[in-house]
């Protein structure tokens, strides 16, 4: 069939770009387009972690002249014409005879020159820009694109109305170079231009390829967020279109977004659309092949993120088995490797090492070789990290490692990458350090650092920058040594900087890959104050303090970033005594080998004390105290463990406490932490509660200090007493919500009256300070699984995010959301992350939520004396909460902690 259209457009004798402006021939040749060149995904930012998800180059290189092989016709002559000869260049180009294409087209490209005939002219380079690519010879390849787009740009669009479907094509393949060298802001706006010119032709096609192009230049930027947006929007264009391998394409590009953003379950179930497509046009050319390989890898990468390890390795194997190239499968097995290794399965990892070795030798020179060489020698040096040496691994490893990182060095100088140079350099400097050559490792460092600052690649800075300071400290053991502490803190004090400012980015980034926060974020900040905090020196200088202090507060806005997968809040600083002369802030902070812990004092200097206890006999400690608080415990059970903690965080200070006329503790808590109720802490004599009203904060940087306006004080009721879904009923939210409003004027949903929308209609509707929602919920570490239950169904977090936060900015915000009934996640350390999130992304000044679910009478009896507490004039709503809990403490139903300790208050305490 297309041999016969080709035969016809022959005879017809028309010239290739008459040809495809037919617009059969057209959309033929768009696939060339955005089939051939979106396919494959940013090299630079992912395949450094083995997880490339790219199709193959020339697989798609001769789907691209076989499209111009349809859509283009020749011109009538006795001799061979220039169009003849592109058509014999593509056939050489099928067939793998690059050197044979190349010179076929550039034989083309000059009788179309001689014939005044610029557009073929340039459509021609751009064949040969990809042709050259292939092959690695980048400088010749940006030459002819280089040409091409000299040539367009001296036509003036009025002449030749043909001019802009050829600049759109040429801008197509000017992007994809910038992008493979990784230009990804060249590459962006190059695809917009050629979007453009697309939109000129009215061309719906060649937009949404564009689009997803685009995409990837911004997913190579590492803006996540905005890339699904916009793929999203792609997806909703397509949904109307019949099955093709644009559609294909786009889900596929749209599911992985969809896990580098986090949302992992909807990524596999749009892979797995794409994967049905896939099979459904699959035939028996290399096009089809590359399409399945690199959904399968996709697959496997957002399986790997779920934790399945097994279905991952499953769909890599058969992502190896499907490529269609030696880059394929190369690309697959490093990402089937890194698992390995990561899930120290290091023998598997062995026997793959060798294939992999051999086939990253014979990959042509380019980009994805750079990075194939630096991820081998990134998993190479986590294998030495994994104590590697009882599986078999000897120094030979390390020398293999060396090696192909000096050799990614080399070329990605030859190539004039110096992003890849970086990574390739730090990574090197990583093997050193890990080998203890510190000189060497120190020097790789300082130079991989200076290659990413001079690109303004702040996501790799922060890397070497934390790198330099590792090594610093430990070059020079103990850290305190001259020069060392000192160089050390600088280089962790930019790192710290450097990954505020990537905020957005650091937030948007999923687990798998690099920059994995608990592994490549978190630990900046908590080895920065450690280096602020050592441990054997002296007590640390007011400055010190300032900064462990802002450093901490600067972590939990960030682990709130990473838990919305956004930067989600916007920290200013406040002093506490702009807050509460009457309040203390207690910072408690779990290192490594020890528990420090910082008091800020109204208008006094900050103290310090520290434990050297080991951060796991630290957890151990909390956990007992979090496991005693069940309600078949006795007395003996929670009261040596509470004790156990108050020495721990405030007995050394209970004097200067005493002596500064304190009503209010706030405590900005740190990991499991997090997840006890500080109220219940005992000094011997006392529950902390009996003496302090106590709240949380992830940061006095998060509060908005104003008290509670008394004057219009109106609430928001809603909740669930009936059973849903798998939920029991809660008899007693009826009465809570009853007698709540007798104390407030409120708007009540209950029941079938409680459902999303209505919620949503009330806050639109309603000025209500004080929302209070009765009904099971559960914290957790994970935004996806922090909800709260509707009559019609969960809430999920940012649901209700988007719900509560209708009033941002409004005159009358949110003064109290109060979430009774809720949970944290059970055994999840990191759970509290939730009900912090909530509280933060609520618009809310305060939230009073519960750590975990008590009996729903208690939790009523405590509702209604804290609204009755808070009614009364001058109360702030620590105080009301302290209240009521000791109201239901000296109750002797519910004198254990289990039924009054939970409750805890985030947030504004005023």
């Amino acid at each position: 069939m297309h041999q016969e259209r080709w035969g016809r457009r022959i005879h017809r004798g028309e010239s290739i770009v008459q040809g495809l402006f037919s617009e059969k021939g057209w959309r033929r040749f768009l696939h060339f387009v955005v089939l051939g060149l979106f396919i494959a995904v940013s090299l630079h930012s992912e395949i450094a972690v083995g997880l490339q998800e790219t199709g193959n180059w020339k697989a798609e290189k001769a789907e691209k002249t076989e499209q111009i092989r349809i859509t283009s016709n020749s011109l009538l002559s006795s001799t061979i014409s220039p169009f003849v000869q592109v058509q014999q260049a593509e056939a050489h180009y099928q067939a793998g005879q690059l050197s044979e294409a190349i010179a076929l087209w550039q034989k083309a490209a000059t009788r179309y020159e001689a014939k005044g005939d610029r557009l073929n002219q340039a459509l021609v380079l751009s064949f040969l820009a990809t042709a050259w690519a292939d092959l690695g010879y980048w400088m010749q390849a940006n030459d002819a694109i280089d040409r091409a787009t000299s040539l367009l740009n001296a036509q003036h669009p009025a002449a030749n109305p043909n001019i802009s479907p050829v600049r759109a094509q040429v801008l197509t393949v000017q992007g994809e170079l910038q992008l493979t060298q990784g230009q990804a802001a060249a590459a962006l706006e190059t695809w917009r231009q050629a979007e453009t010119a697309y939109h000129y032709t009215n061309d719906t096609s060649g937009i949404l390829g564009t689009q997803i192009n685009q995409a990837r230049a911004l997913q190579s930027e590492g803006l996540y967020r905005r890339a699904t947006t916009l793929l999203t929007q792609v997806e909703q264009s397509l949904q109307n279109q019949p099955d093709s391998r644009l559609k294909v394409a786009g889900l596929r590009n749209l599911g992985k977004m969809l896990r580098l953003g986090g949302d992992l379950a909807q990524s596999r179930v749009v892979l797995e659309k794409s994967l049905a497509i896939a099979l459904k046009l699959r035939d028996n050319t290399s096009e089809s092949a590359s399409d399945m390989s690199g959904i399968l890898l996709s697959l496997g990468n957002t399986t790997r993120a779920q934790g399945e390890t097994d279905t991952a390795l499953a769909f890599y194997q058969q992502a190896a088995i499907t490529a269609p190239s030696l880059t394929t499968k190369t690309q697959v097995q490093l990402a089937q490797f890194s698992l390995l290794v990561e899930a120290e399965r290091l023998t598997d990892a062995q026997h793959l090492l060798p294939d992999l070795q051999s086939q990253i030798a014979n990959l042509p020179l380019g980009h994805l070789a750079i990075y194939a060489r630096i991820n081998l020698g990134q998993n190479l040096v986590r294998m030495r990290g994994r104590d590697v040496e009882r599986a078999g691994i000897s120094s030979d490893h390390l020398s293999t490692s060396a090696h192909e990182l000096a050799a990614a060095v080399q070329q990605a100088r030859s190539m004039g990458d110096r992003r890849a140079e970086s990574y390739a350099l730090g990574t090197l400097g990583s093997l050193y350090e890990t080998t203890h050559q510190w000189d060497s490792a120190r020097t790789l460092t300082q130079q991989a650092l200076s290659l990413a600052q001079s690109i303004d690649a702040p996501s790799v800075v922060y890397q070497w920058q934390w790198q330099l300071g590792r090594i610093f400290c430990q070059d020079t053991q103990p850290c305190t040594a001259t020069g060392g502490l000192q160089n050390a803190t600088a280089a962790y004090a930019e790192a710290v900087k450097t990954l505020q400012s990537l905020r957005s980015d650091i937030a948007a980034i999923n687990q798998e890959v690099q920059f994995s926060f608990r592994e490549s974020v978190e630990p900046v900040y908590r080895q920065f104050v450690e280096l602020l905090l050592q441990p054997d020196s002296n007590a640390p200088s007011q400055e010190n303090l300032k900064q462990a202090r802002e450093v901490i507060e600067a972590l939990q806005l960030a682990e709130l970033d990473n838990f919305f997968r956004e930067a989600c809040v916007n920290a200013r600083p406040v002093k506490i005594d702009q807050i509460d002369p009457q309040a203390a802030v207690i910072y408690p902070i779990i290192l490594p080998n020890q528990l420090a812990v910082i008091l800020a004092l109204p208008n006094q200097p900050l103290r310090y004390h520290k434990t050297l206890l080991a951060q796991t006999e630290v957890e151990r400690i909390l956990i007992q105290m979090r496991q005693s608080l069940r309600p078949t415990a006795f007395v003996e059970d929670w009261l040596p463990a509470a004790q156990r903690v108050y020495d721990l965080l405030l007995r050394p200070m209970k004097t200067e406490l005493a002596a500064s006329g304190i009503k209010t503790l706030v405590f900005v808590p740190d990991g499991w932490l997090r997840s006890l109720p500080m109220a219940v802490l005992h000094d011997g004599q006392h529950y902390l509660i009996e003496t302090y009203a106590v709240a949380l904060t992830p940061g006095l940087h998060l509060l908005q200090p104003q008290p509670i306006k008394r004057l219009r004080l109106h609430g928001l009721l809603a909740g669930l007493s009936q059973a849903r879904e798998s939920f029991p009923a809660l008899p007693n939210v009826a009465v809570e919500i009853n007698q709540i409003n007798t104390k407030i004027s409120a708007q009540v949903l209950l029941n079938q009256a409680f459902t999303n929308r209505s919620l949503q209609t009330q806050i639109d509707s309603t000025p209500s300070s004080i929302v209070h929602l009765a009904t099971h919920g559960q914290f957790s570490s994970k935004a996806e699984d922090t909800f709260i239950l509707a009559w019609d169904g969960r809430i999920n977090v940012k649901q209700l995010d988007q719900l509560l936060r209708v009033r941002e900015g409004d005159s009358n915000p949110i003064e109290l959301l109060v979430l009774s009934a809720c949970q944290t996640a059970t055994g999840d350390s990191r759970a509290a992350l939730g009900m912090a999130g909530v509280a933060m992304r609520s618009g809310a000044r305060s939230t009073l939520a519960s750590l975990w679910s008590v009996g729903d009478r208690s939790t009523a009896l405590l509702m209604i004396e804290f609204y009755r507490e808070l009614g009364k004039p001058g109360m702030t709503k620590a105080e009301a909460l302290r209240r009521a809990q000791v109201s239901l403490l000296h109750q002797e139903d519910y004198n254990s902690p289990y039924y009054w300790s939970p409750f805890v208050l985030l947030g504004n305490w005023l």
